[in-house]
């Protein structure tokens, strides 16, 4: 039996180069010239003679595309789906597989930034509204030159705004008409740490000329307890007292009065302190026993209030205001509160509702102030009283007061002037 010649790949007949080992079916034998005359050479039928069907690409054939009609892919086991081969790889379901994790969350911490961003400028918005901006520095007259550094005016007056009848029998404040000033501090801050300065309110010193608020009468200049100043001048009177008897130029001034500082403290759920004796004060209300306790409003009110009790009166009430006014700072910046929003906006608004600022006071300033003075309660920096030459001074009209010792005070004074390391003692 004859064989078909072996076919060469590149026969276009058989572009696939199939044929060379299969049978010559024996009606194709001859080649062209076997056939000339007569009708073209068929093909037989498939599965006749065991023959297999057309070669690709001849009459009544077809190519393998990988399109013919029942091809399924992805089935099977040989390539293409068919038997015998390799399974072909599935896809992973849409919607299905591991979880992103990492993408998950980078979403959910860029989520939680936006949410505090957000709630940190509103907050911010919302107590800077809250300031009371009621004081007009500009309105003093022949300020010093400014130094370095900065300097707070920090007030405590006896006002009894906001009080009801009840409340100042309570507090033990009476119902003087007008206000006084109760405590007086300067808060300096500058690259030689900070310094935190009391100023007896009996401090025996000149109050300049100056124009009557309500009457418009000028009035010259005259010797009186400090707290006088502001009796009849209001801060700015105060302000241009202390800054013609210091030399220091006061950038910003804030006040709280009687009211403001119970609700300050109420809000923070009382204030920690530790007492070497027991307190009893008739003018203040102070009743309280030694040791470590919680003060709530009333009763911290009554602590920096009193002042019989103490050996040298007045300084030895202000030491007591600097150090109820250090554990305030402490407890207020503690981590229980500012991360504690039920704690935090309370605290905020009964503090700003009655804190009485200067016109050009921002709350960073305000800020600002209050963690330097956290800052002195952590050791970074230096409480004192101005220096006293003679705490009970005989005057006149005033009674006793308290003279400066003008030689350490001068010095003090400049020191802080120049932003200097304060060596005063």
């Amino acid at each position: 039996m004859s064989e078909w010649p072996e076919v060469r790949n590149n026969d276009r007949r058989y572009p696939y180069g199939g044929g060379g080992a299969h049978p010559r079916p024996e009606g194709a034998r001859g080649g062209p010239r076997a056939h000339q005359g007569g009708p073209p050479p068929q093909y037989g039928q498939p599965g006749q003679y065991g023959q297999p069907g057309p070669p690709p690409g001849a009459p009544g054939g077809h190519r393998d595309d990988g399109y013919n009609t029942g091809q399924v892919y992805g089935r099977g086991g040989g390539p293409g789906g068919t038997p015998g081969g390799p399974a072909a790889p599935r896809r992973a379901p849409r919607g299905g597989g591991r979880p992103n994790w990492r993408k998950r969350i980078t979403i959910g911490l860029l989520a939680f930034l936006a949410v505090v961003l957000v709630v940190s400028v509103s907050t911010y918005f919302w107590a800077d509204s809250k300031l009371r901006r009621e004081v007009d520095l500009g309105k003093v007259e022949d300020r010093p030159s400014g130094g370095e550094g900065t300097n707070y005016l920090i007030v405590g007056s006896d006002s009894r705004e906001g009080l009801s009848d009840e409340d100042k029998k309570e507090l033990h404040t009476g119902s003087a008409d007008g206000k006084r000033t109760d405590s007086m501090m300067i808060l300096h801050t500058g690259d030689n740490g900070t310094t935190m300065l009391s100023l007896p309110r009996d401090s025996y010193v000149t109050i300049p000329a100056f124009t009557g608020q309500k009457t418009g009468k000028r009035f010259p200049a005259s010797t009186h307890k400090l707290n006088q100043a502001y009796a009849d001048g209001g801060p700015e009177l105060l302000v241009r007292t202390i800054e013609f008897n210091t030399g220091l130029h006061i950038d910003h001034y804030a006040e709280i009065g009687f009211g403001g500082f119970r609700s300050l403290v109420d809000s923070l759920g009382g204030v920690d302190m530790c007492l070497d004796k027991p307190i009893k004060d008739r003018d203040s209300g102070a009743d309280l026993k030694a040791g470590c306790q919680t003060l709530d409003g009333k009763q911290s009110l009554a602590f920096v209030r009193q002042r019989h009790q103490e050996a040298d009166q007045d300084l030895g009430r202000m030491r007591n205001q600097q150090k109820f006014l250090n554990t305030l700072a402490k407890q207020a910046a503690s981590p229980s509160t500012v991360l504690n929003p039920f704690t935090l906006y309370p605290v905020i608004g009964s503090g700003l509702d009655t804190l009485i600022v200067d016109d050009d006071m921002e709350l960073w300033d305000l800020t600002s102030m209050f963690w330097a003075m956290k800052g002195v309660t952590g050791g970074d920096g230096k409480q004192m009283t101005v220096p006293i030459g003679n705490a009970n001074l005989a005057t006149r009209g005033d009674g006793v007061a308290v003279k400066w010792d003008p030689v350490k005070s001068k010095q003090l004074f400049a020191q802080l002037k120049k932003d200097e390391k304060v060596t005063v003692e």
